[in-house]
């Protein structure tokens, strides 16, 4: 294939139209006289769903037989940058085998509700782990020559009204939560495409977004790869090339770009527009053809292996009074259905075909008891099997309950409509520890659910929906071969109602109003102080860990600079395990609303019985800043900021206390209506309004003295809230002056 930008010379109009969309469901078209091959591309991003008949992107049609690794839910409570850099490098290899250019994946939307049906595919409801996870994942799949597809960009929070409905978010609130982790991936993880959302947002489609796909991704972020469309996502194809818009997927015969085509000649499209589309899409092709690797050969049995030691590594241990690790001589029963049939993924798009899920009674070898417990396809209490699994629990040291949520729960195109376990399972779980207090509870499922026996029972270990391997990590763990290591990267809410989506999911007639804006997750439970049932962060281990030295190379900092913090962890117990460090950065006072704290670094470190590691953060200006509307960036507000190292956003261990000065002036347009309080932020305004607020002060001393206690206060307050317009009424300011002061401010 010749260069790209000789091709698109060569191209006629028509050609260049048609070929802003695929040939069918998998495959970009192909132009043979110049040359152009077809390039495939598949779901992922767990597993590769190559389907060699019939396409769709349900997960309908027979796919190829090949390894399920963990979910995207699994892999971020790893908090593992490694975990994702191996598992991006063995995708990617079996992409080459297999001759696929494109991996459709990572899923970088924000949690935002428990009940969103996709949760299982996306990272967390926390924006600096997805990207930062996101972006180890793009990286290794990159360097093995595939193409990896951030998606869905953006605000693609829940899977009712997908294809049609508005997400209604407020700046601050899209650039601080459901943005920052495509900004990373695109920025350090160069991410070859990108896969706009079904949704709109504020009632403009992503597919024809011009804020969204060229103004932030291509001008701000610097992006220079291309933009596909979510399958059947394209509403107005003209006018989404002329947003930034690239490839339209699937396409098929009928997609011929007669609209394009139309539209060119209208004039309603610039022909430059289009241009840069089909050269986008040509260079994606062509870096894929100089990226094959066609002596690829796949090891699936040394990928099965991976498989079980990633979902070791994913597993968090949420509770353990005593019961974990089982030790060898001691008697145990497996109950439950999920132990014998594991739910190890999700249902659609990215649904994996495997030959064999391996169970953990089959991993077990028949060293325990089993009791089915429950039907798996029912809500409904079976007295036989609820009989017989208590008969069982009643007989060994330690009954192991496997629980979680049935695939009908869980599945793209649809969202759950509670977030309770099956009635079943509830009641198997309060039977079981009522005679044996040492019940141990494995969960399976992608995302949180409410525990209501969880005081009842000894130890629960999550092991999220984790591949096909999911059983035998689970003996891994229970028996202690393995020492869990994972981390929430979601809170767990004692109960749907406390979250803070809660009234406003999934909207009504297909238009969400995202009205908690920023305090999503953590960020909404920390702030009100509210009991949850895990925080985020959280994890267990069979050791523990020592947190000291936490030291910082300056205290004080400009916010162009970076400031360098180390802190010493040790391993204080008797076992090997994985501290995941987490650092978290507070705001001591701000004059507008942030969140308690926020998490903008962490680390996985390994350590063996009494040893000891020194580890390193770097934190710069973004970790300290929130966006300001008024200047539409990232701003800092000078002041004291507090680094915290936790074991979860409620499990600070050790801080430090720091000044930041930020050297951006906020500068903002003013007029009549503004206030006094908003003056106070602009870099003029605060000194000429506060020589205002002394000498009205001052002027009211007798008035507030004879007003009562806290009438000082009381003044002030007032004053903050008064409209430059109104002091021309009091009598503070001529009309004249009004105007000079107004015209000095916005000089």
């Amino acid at each position: 294939m010749m260069n790209a930008t000789e091709i698109l010379k060569q191209m006629t109009l028509e050609e260049k139209a048609a070929f802003c969309s695929g040939r069918d469901f998998w495959h970009t078209k192909a132009i043979e006289r110049l040359g152009v091959p077809s390039v495939m591309m598949c779901d992922g991003p767990h597993g590769l769903r190559k389907q060699e008949g019939e396409g769709d992107h349900l997960g309908i049609n027979k796919s190829i037989e090949t390894v399920c690794y963990p979910t995207a839910a699994a892999l971020a409570a790893s908090f593992d940058r490694e975990v994702m850099a191996v598992l991006g490098e063995a995708l990617g290899k079996e992409c080459q085998a297999e001759n696929v250019g494109m991996l459709l994946g990572p899923g970088l939307n924000i949690k935002r509700s428990p009940l969103c049906g996709r949760n299982f595919e996306y990272f967390s409801e926390d924006p600096y782990l997805a990207g930062e996870m996101g972006t180890a994942y793009v990286k290794a799949l990159q360097k093995e020559g595939i193409a990896a597809c951030a998606k869905h960009f953006a605000c693609n929070n829940q899977e009712t009204r997908r294809m049609s409905g508005s997400s209604q978010v407020d700046e601050r609130t899209l650039h601080e939560i459901y943005l920052p982790a495509f900004e990373k991936v695109v920025k350090e993880g160069k991410t070859r495409s990108i896969m706009c959302a079904y949704n709109a947002i504020n009632d403009v489609f992503c597919a024809e977004n011009k804020t969204l796909l060229k103004d932030i991704l291509r001008d701000e972020w610097g992006y220079d790869g291309f933009v596909v469309t979510d399958w059947g996502a394209v509403k107005d194809r003209a006018k989404g090339v002329a947003s930034g818009l690239d490839l339209e997927m699937p396409g098929g015969p009928n997609a011929t770009g007669e609209e394009i085509v139309r539209a060119v000649k209208e004039g309603t499209l610039s022909e430059e527009d289009l241009d840069q589309a089909v050269l986008r899409v040509l260079r994606f092709v062509q870096g894929t053809l100089e990226k094959r690797r066609p002596d690829t050969v796949i090891d699936r049995d040394a990928n099965r292996a991976l498989a079980r030691r990633l979902a070791s590594e994913c597993a968090v241990l949420m509770k353990n009074e005593g019961a974990l690790p089982l030790a060898a001589d001691v008697s145990v029963a497996f109950i439950g259905e999920f132990a014998d049939k594991p739910r190890y993924q999700g249902a659609g798009s990215s649904h994996i075909n495997v030959p064999h899920p391996v169970s953990a009674l089959e991993a077990a070898g028949g060293s325990v008891q089993y009791a089915r417990g429950y039907d798996a396809h029912s809500d409904t209490t079976n007295p036989e099997l609820l009989s017989a699994a208590v008969e069982a629990a009643k007989s060994v040291d330690v009954p192991v309950i496997f629980a979680g949520l049935p695939d009908a729960f869980e599945t793209e195109g649809a969202d759950r409509e509670h977030m309770r376990l099956p009635d079943n399972q509830n009641e198997l779980i309060d039977a079981v520890a009522k005679v044996n207090p040492r019940t141990v509870v494995v969960l399976y499922g992608g995302s949180t659910v409410e525990l209501p026996w969880i005081a009842h029972v000894n130890s629960v270990l999550c092991m999220y929906l984790d591949g096909e391997q999911t059983g035998a990590a689970t003996v891994d763990l229970l028996y202690g071969s393995k020492n869990p290591g994972g981390h929430l990267a979601e809170t767990w809410p004692v109960r749907l109602q406390d979250n803070p989506s809660y009234l406003n999911f999934p909207g009504e007639d297909g238009v969400v109003t995202y009205a908690e804006g920023i305090f999503v997750g953590y960020r909404y439970y920390d702030k009100k102080e509210m009991p949850v049932l895990f925080p985020f962060g959280h994890g267990l281990s069979y050791t523990r860990f020592a947190y000291e030295k936490l030291t910082v190379d300056k205290e004080s900092i400009l916010d162009t600079d970076s400031i360098h913090v180390t802190v010493t962890v040790k391993n204080i117990g008797e076992r090997p395990g994985k501290a995941a460090v987490q650092l978290y950065v507070r705001d001591v006072e701000s004059t507008v609303r942030r969140p308690v704290r926020e998490l903008k670094a962490f680390e996985k470190v390994a350590l063996a019985p009494g040893e000891s590691k020194e580890v390193s953060f770097v934190l710069d200006k973004r970790a300290f800043a929130y966006w300001e509307p008024k200047c539409h960036d990232f701003f800092v507000e000078s002041g004291a900021f507090v680094l915290e190292i936790g074991e979860s956003s409620r499990n600070i261990r050790c801080e430090k206390t720091v000044q930041v000065e930020g050297t951006t002036l906020l500068s903002f347009p003013v007029t009549e209506t503004t206030t006094i309080g908003q003056l106070l932020k602009h870099p003029k305004g605060e000194i000429i309004i506060g020589q205002m607020m002394s000498s009205s002060t001052m002027s009211h001393a007798d008035q507030t003295d004879s007003m009562g206690e806290g009438s000082e206060r009381m003044m002030q307050q007032m004053m903050l809230g008064i409209p430059l317009g109104s002091l021309v009424s009091y009598g503070r300011l001529t009309p004249a002056k009004l105007k000079e002061l107004i015209e000095t401010l916005n000089a």
